[in-house]
């Protein structure tokens, strides 16, 4: 048992340092006033923001209070996603885990920087979808694992 607690609990940490390795180069890349604006693709553009709101900038607040009552309610809700995921089972609990590590990486750049590196910019015949980074994607994969396992009554035993 304890092994494999290793093992979700190493997954958690991988996730996390994916993340901040992304933002890491990402950092790197930006000019000395924080600009970076990098076309990959015609699709994909790498332009750095800083996210001082919630999912996908959505609550961005000017105001300290209002950033720090959105950032304790996000260590608040990480804290009762652990707590559900130690007595989650098979695929429920790798979903909050993929949810806890997007959540901790996310939560190191709002304590760390007072806001969330975002860089990755999807754009289709002049349509921008929000700007969000690597831990936004783990959080919406374990966000939609659990939908998809809620809405079939799936229990796979991992």
């Amino acid at each position: 048992m304890h092994k494999k607690n290793l093992l979700y609990f190493s997954m958690t940490i991988l996730i996390f340092l994916i993340d901040r390795i992304s933002k890491y180069f990402i950092l790197k890349l930006s000019t000395p006033t924080g600009d970076l604006n990098i076309s990959i693709t015609s699709f994909l553009n790498f332009n750095l923001i800083w996210n001082s709101g919630v999912a996908f900038g959505l609550l961005s607040f000017d105001q300290n209070i209002y950033y720090n009552i959105v950032t304790a309610i996000i260590i608040l809700v990480t804290s009762i996603l652990i707590w559900i995921a130690i007595r989650a089972k098979g695929l429920e609990k790798i979903s909050f885990l993929l949810i806890i590590g997007g959540s901790f990486g996310n939560m190191f750049d709002r304590l760390y920087y007072s806001a969330v590196i975002d860089f990755i910019d999807i754009t289709y015949n002049d349509y921008h979808w929000f700007i969000f980074n690597v831990a936004d994607i783990f959080i919406c994969i374990g966000v939609i694992l659990l939908i998809i396992l809620e809405f079939f009554k799936i229990k796979v035993k991992v």
